[in-house]
């Protein structure tokens, strides 16, 4: 597997350093970052149904099912184009914090969100 921006171990659990990330997924995401234009920094990508945070949810959240990364960000410009060219390429999911957006590609109807 061959990215141009991310390699797979950027998103192992960071509790088990397990791995189950959905391929496609990350080559939408290493799309992302070519739009974006600037490099990202995934603070949290694949996470085991063993990890503390997915192990308190009733239903596994899509960390858990390897469709989401967190983009760790500095500013709102940065937090700008992020949400600007994920809405744009159909990320399903967008999660919006001071520190870092999470996107993914969930199925159901597009989500946003502010942590």
């Amino acid at each position: 597997m061959e990215f141009k921006y991310f390699k797979l171990s950027d998103f192992d659990c960071q509790e088990t350093g397990e791995n189950e990330m959905d391929i496609e997924f990350i080559r939408k995401l290493d799309q992302l970052r070519e739009n974006c234009g600037f490099p990202f920094i995934i603070t949290s990508g694949y996470r085991s149904k063993n990890h503390s945070i997915e192990a308190r949810k009733t239903v596994p959240g899509t960390h858990a099912r390897g469709i989401a990364a967190d983009i760790k960000v500095s500013g709102g410009a940065q937090r700008y184009q992020i949400v600007k060219n994920a809405m744009a390429m159909g990320f399903g999911g967008i999660g919006v914090a001071k520190t870092f957006i999470h996107v993914d590609t969930r199925d159901s109807y597009p989500v946003m969100w502010k942590y």
